[in-house]
């Protein structure tokens, strides 16, 4: 069966859990397959905390929380992959099709908010897996939490892939108002027919594109990530992707190369035989040579700068394209004085 009758799917194979015993694998793509792992099944958890300290050095924030487990974007090179082994499931299809949804979310923020001696600092929404992948259009937690930090006058920063994001421009034009937002939209290609392969379920390069416009024009502060670079794919797309966020009304960027941790190596080269089978071999000769010789790296300061002929070319090129274009932009930090641990204003005394 042709990957494209799937619509939608990134992964090829539910890979093996390496924390299971047992071992089952069946192609996405046999006929008696495919509706069963085409839907996607809503699984609820009641997590106790949903705010995490960030310990990543790779984020700059002091913490994070993620409403939803597993992602429904597809994209075969995501990090988080691995995540799901934790819960019993495949970092292969289950990763995109068995999404965990916390309700309980807003009412954890708030909770998490009203912490004795709470000191505010900026919080990440998404992190690990998208707030506002297709299954927040049903579910809305995303939206009930911004308004959780509008309602408190805390600082939220948003990473996303989706333009769904602008569903909710009037919470955000009310947070941006007073400092207290920004979005992040992560856009590593501009070529329409690349990204239906790479990141199946996002939004389209031309929505992704609008909601640049459409955000900085209501005055929100936007950044993208153009990530992850992988070279023979998308690496000779950065200074178009620069020019064109810069044009668009972008204040800045950021980028980062790929790297193929644990069980996303094997999702990836799925990805590879079933999309570029031609171009398999230099993507992964290519992704080596920046980590090594091995496909992944963990350690955090040496999976940042990459090595080798290919990386350097990467940090050069983005190195041009921010002296050409962003020379004078940049996004300001976030207010923190207007959280006091009180829902609403207050009067205050002077």
């Amino acid at each position: 069966m042709n990957a494209e009758k799937i619509k939608g799917q990134g992964a090829v194979v539910n890979i093996h859990n390496h924390f299971e015993k047992n071992r089952y694998e069946k192609s996405i793509y046999d006929d008696d397959f495919e509706e069963p792992v085409a839907k996607t099944e809503i699984l609820e958890v009641f997590p106790k905390t949903i705010v995490n300290p960030v310990k990543s050095p790779d984020l700059h924030m002091a913490y994070s929380m993620n409403p939803y487990q597993g992602c429904e974007h597809g994209c075969a090179y995501c990090f988080a992959r691995p995540t799901h082994e934790y819960w019993g499931f495949s970092a292969g299809v289950d990763f995109e099709r068995k999404i965990m949804v916390k309700k309980n979310a807003p009412q954890l923020l708030e909770q998490f908010f009203k912490k004795r001696g709470y000191k505010p600092e900026s919080i990440l929404l998404s992190g690990n897996t998208d707030c506002y992948q297709p299954i927040e259009r049903k579910m809305q937690i995303t939206r009930q939490l911004l308004q959780v930090f509008l309602d408190y006058r805390h600082p939220v920063d948003i990473l996303t892939k989706n333009a769904l994001v602008l569903r909710d421009i009037d919470l955000l034009k009310q947070l941006a108002e007073k400092n207290l937002v920004s979005v992040s939209l992560s856009i590593p290609t501009i070529n329409e027919e690349l990204r239906r392969k790479l990141e199946p379920r996002t939004s389209s390069v031309n929505n992704k594109l609008k909601a640049i416009e459409t955000l900085s024009a209501n005055g929100i502060p936007v950044h993208i990530m153009v990530a992850p670079i992988i070279p023979g794919l998308n690496s000779d797309e950065i200074l178009p992707i620069v020019k064109e966020i810069a044009a668009r009304g972008a204040k800045s960027f950021g980028y980062t190369l790929v790297r193929l941790n644990d069980t996303v190596e094997p999702v990836f080269i799925d990805w590879l035989n079933e999309h570029y089978p031609d171009r398999k071999d230099k993507v992964l000769n290519h992704i080596a040579s920046m980590h090594g010789g091995k496909l992944g790296e963990k350690n955090v300061a040496k999976r940042k700068r990459g090595e080798g002929n290919i990386a350097n070319m990467i940090h050069t090129t983005f190195k041009v394209g921010r002296q050409k274009y962003f020379s004078n932009h940049g996004i300001e930090p976030l207010a923190t004085n207007l959280f006091d641990g009180t829902k609403g204003e207050q009067l205050r005394l002077f």
